[in-house]
């Protein structure tokens, strides 16, 4: 049951074309079903916060992301007018 895709994108065609020389002696459906496993294993996502390589930023486990990054109560919220 063959499948086709189509891709019309001449960047992306010329990558496919590129990695399917090097890597495949010039076999571009071997080259995308190549890379489609790695980024399979790899398990990368679109849009990630610190790029596509999850686990490329290692945080100390006594760091808290969402607490406030200043311990002092803005003046704003607290009424207090600042002298000059």
């Amino acid at each position: 049951m063959p499948n086709v895709v189509t891709i019309t994108r001449p960047d992306v065609i010329a990558l496919i074309e590129q990695a399917a020389k090097k890597l495949t002696r010039g076999d571009k459906t071997e080259a995308v079903a190549l890379a489609m496993r790695r980024l399979l294993d790899e398990g990368a996502q679109t849009g990630s916060l610190f790029g596509a390589h999850r686990g490329s930023v290692r945080i100390r486990e006594d760091v808290d992301l969402i607490a406030p990054a200043l311990d002092v109560e803005p003046e704003a919220d607290a009424g207090v007018e600042t002298q000059r």
